[in-house]
């Protein structure tokens, strides 16, 4: 009796449902069970009686019904077209609901399973309707029937669909005409290379010198064989030496030739840009003319044989120094603001150009094609420094953050920007490497390490000068003991690296002195330039 009893018990505890209420369960509880409906007339956890969890309509719960979607069409095509359908709530064989007349007359049949002899009169009465429409001719149905026969293709070949499509407009009225031409001109310059971008000038060069070669063959860009750097302590200028003047408006760089320093370049607002003597006559040795409009930055490759030009109209050119003939130009239609050339000698044909729509762009140049976008600043690119051995590069922007890319990837390493700081348009490397100094533009030079952290030294900061608003050039002695920088009122200032004091300032032009430039060999002699269109030795 007892066996029978916990049998019975066993029975029923796995064919009763789960209760809900339950918080545990005692036995292992089958698939039926687990997955039966709630049984009863509200569920505890909810207001409407249903689990949150077994909602899949807003009005609760829906079960799938299980009726197959060919057999609802049919049911419910059906009921549209005759009136009854099969009752999907019967159990038990076939109850239909709707009009039951119609459902004798048809014999209960449904759209999807037409009597034979309906089907044969739909398709004679449509081949009577062709044959009418195609004149009248005599037609042999059995070869219409055979799809072999030529009389079958003829019949075929429309398709059921095509019928004269009605209310196509033939002519464009004069406003539809004018937007096309508008859109296929803006579609055009969209399309247009990178060549077209730019303005388009005559590259043109003078030579001003004596001769291109001397007696003895060697080109005039050639260094003279005894300069050395006389020693290594570096003197802050007291006076005057030379005045350099052709340009006709400001001059807004100027770069001595690598190395020596024999040779000096400017680049001028007048679109000019022109290479002058430095230790023999002191006048200009060549100029030259390929930009349409002022010239922002220039840049010499390692040697010197090379440099390059960014103008305003949006036109990067590379030059050869010697001969003054255009390389080759670079342009993405937007302002180049600087240029740089990788500073590896492997990778000399590596040019860099920060752009006025915040983008820094990388250029094969034996291929001319883009390589690489560096886009992650959120204004104009002002300056491109390489660090760490050239395989790091600092950027900065308009949007007032310095921003530190692993050289060849578009992703910044470093990204710095506080709430204090300003927009930096001139950074200058420290001989060491370690230090960068940049130009703010609330008057001061701040100094960053270029180590890891690239962290702000605290401890050094240059300030005096009045450089707001100018895009100030700063620069180092060659031993890294002096800072220097020109400023909005024509004074270049030089501050003492160790105690950040003033040493010395001179007044170099009227108006803005933008860019300076310590000579590399010759210890005490700096270079100035300004908007009076005069380029200075100290």
């Amino acid at each position: 009796m007892l066996a029978l009893t916990a049998a019975a018990q066993a029975h029923q505890t796995l064919n009763r449902p789960i209760d809900p209420t339950q918080r545990a369960i005692v036995f292992n509880p089958t698939y039926d069970q687990l997955w039966a409906p709630i049984y009863g007339p509200s569920h505890p956890y909810a207001r409407d009686g249903i689990a949150q969890g077994m909602r899949n309509h807003k009005l609760g719960f829906v079960e799938d019904a299980a009726i197959d979607s060919f057999i609802f069409d049919e049911q419910y095509n059906t009921f549209q077209r005759y009136g009854y359908a099969a009752d999907p709530s019967a159990s038990v064989g076939y109850n239909y609901v709707g009009d039951l007349e119609a459902l004798k007359q048809n014999d209960g049949i449904s759209v999807y399973n037409l009597p034979h002899q309906e089907q044969k009169r739909r398709r004679v009465d449509s081949k009577k309707e062709t044959e009418q429409d195609e004149g009248g001719e005599e037609v042999d149905h059995a070869e219409v029937e055979n799809p072999a026969t030529d009389t079958w293709l003829a019949k075929n070949k429309k398709s059921p669909w095509a019928g004269k499509k009605e209310g196509l407009q033939e002519e464009l009225t004069e406003e539809q005409k004018k937007y096309a031409e508008e859109y296929a001109k803006k579609k055009g310059e969209e399309r247009a290379g990178p060549s077209e971008k730019g303005e388009v000038v005559a590259d043109k060069s003078t030579f001003h010198g004596k001769e291109e070669r001397d007696y003895q063959g060697r080109s005039w860009i050639a260094p003279p064989k005894d300069v050395k750097a006389s020693n290594d302590h570096c003197y802050i200028p007291k006076r005057l030496v030379h005045t350099w003047s052709g340009h006709t408006k400001g001059v807004s760089a100027i770069r001595f030739f690598p190395k020596h320093g024999h040779l000096i370049l400017s680049a001028g607002m007048d679109t000019k840009v022109k290479i002058w003597d430095v230790f023999n006559s002191g006048k200009c040795m060549r100029t030259y003319m390929g930009h349409s409009k002022a010239v922002r930055d220039i840049s010499f490759c390692n040697d010197g044989t090379k440099f390059l030009t960014a103008g305003y109209d949006k036109n990067i050119k590379y030059w050869d120094t010697e001969t003054g003939k255009v390389i080759s130009t670079f342009s993405t239609g937007k302002i180049p603001y600087v240029v740089k050339l990788n500073p590896d000698d492997d990778k000399q044909n590596i040019l860099l150009a920060g752009m006025s729509d915040k983008k820094i762009v990388q250029w094969d140049m034996n291929t001319g094609q883009i390589t690489q976008e560096y886009d992650q600043h959120l204004g104009a690119v002002n300056t491109i420094t390489f660090v760490d051995d050239n395989r790091r590069f600092v950027t900065s922007s308009d949007d007032k953050s310095l921003r530190v890319w692993e050289f060849g990837i578009p992703v910044v390493i470093k990204y710095i920007s506080e709430p204090h700081m300003h927009s930096m348009p001139s950074i200058a490397l420290h001989p060491n490497t370690n230090w960068l100094a940049a130009q703010s533009l609330d008057n001061q030079i701040l100094i960053y390490s270029t180590r890891e952290r690239f962290q702000l030294n605290k401890k050094k900061r240059f300030a005096g000068h009045i450089a707001a608003g100018y895009a100030c050039q700063v620069n180092f002695s060659p031993d890294g003991r002096f800072v220097m920088s020109g400023d909005g009122e024509g004074r270049c200032w030089f501050w003492d690296w160790k105690s950040c004091k003033v040493f010395r300032t001179l007044k170099c032009h009227e108006g803005v002195c933008i860019g300076c430039e310590w000579h590399p060999l010759e210890q005490s002699k700096v270079a100035t330039c300004g908007w009076d269109g005069l380029i200075k030795y100290w």
